[in-house]
């Protein structure tokens, strides 16, 4: 903006001059530059897949697990979840499914909301993806998130405001889980979410098709810089990234990590 004078600037008393500059400063708002976005979407192209990649800044983000609605009842999906934010007066920014679940839409593993552990530890060894060990935890609160093996975990004794467990991991401390194969046959929609800059940032991603386990942590640790991150689950995997163009409303499910604002 360009402040226009009747008589020239060294003219004005110094006050004046001062004020004018302060308003226009008022009038063109903030910088861009500062400005922080807790949210940021895009697409990433690895190998024979594209992702849709989310990266939510754990210093300015309200991000927050749910499952049940006041009545007790499972939300069990993203616009069950938006519309009783709405009626708190808050708005879903991102979301995502946060684990896998029973029937009953109840978490298979640990789950902590709010600091309340509503779900202990599941450390047996079974079949499907839950039980393929390693297996980990996603947790997060007061501005940092982590990634964690489960029995690392539960032996840390750590005590977070948010948790959810999943399996199996996709990448610990930088090594892919053993059981992935290159040439695998399994190919599904996946999601997960990883964590880097020190647990500064969580990230979250969904391929847009049918991957491999293999492609899809390979994504996560030679793409996206995470040492550590957690398959959350396939097939069903579902977003909410209206930044991005993309609001999914198609399954049922149990866990549902969000940012709310």
């Amino acid at each position: 903006m360009q402040v226009k004078f009747a008589q020239p600037c060294a003219t004005l008393p110094a006050t004046l001059v001062l004020a004018a500059i302060a308003a226009a400063a008022l009038l063109a708002g903030p910088s861009p530059a500062r400005a922080q976005t807790p949210v940021a979407c895009e697409k990433i192209d690895h190998k024979a897949m594209t992702a849709l990649v989310c990266r939510v800044d754990m210093a300015s983000a309200d991000l927050r697990l749910f499952l049940n609605k006041p009545s007790g009842n499972p939300f069990g999906g993203f616009g069950p979840l938006r519309r009783e934010l709405e009626t708190r007066g808050k708005s879903l920014v991102f979301a995502m499914n946060g684990g896998m679940y029973h029937e009953d839409l109840s978490p298979v593993g640990l789950y902590v909301e709010d600091g309340k552990r509503l779900k202990e530890a599941n450390t047996n060894a079974g079949p499907g993806n839950f039980h393929m060990l390693p297996n980990g935890v996603f947790w997060f609160g007061e501005g940092k998130a982590g990634v964690t093996e489960t029995k690392a975990f539960v032996k840390s004794r750590r005590k977070p405001s948010f948790a959810t467990q999943s399996g199996p991991m996709l990448v610990i401390g930088g090594k892919l889980h053993h059981r992935f194969l290159p040439d695998s046959t399994s190919h599904k929609v996946r999601n997960g979410v990883g964590v880097r800059d020190g647990g500064r940032t969580a990230v979250f991603a969904i391929s847009q098709r049918s991957v491999t386990f293999h492609d899809f942590a390979t994504l996560f640790r030679d793409k996206l810089g995470c040492n550590d991150a957690l398959f959350l689950d396939g097939s069903i995997s579902s977003i909410y990234a209206p930044q991005a163009g993309r609001i999914d409303f198609l399954f049922p499910m149990g866990p549902i990590i969000a940012v709310v604002e």
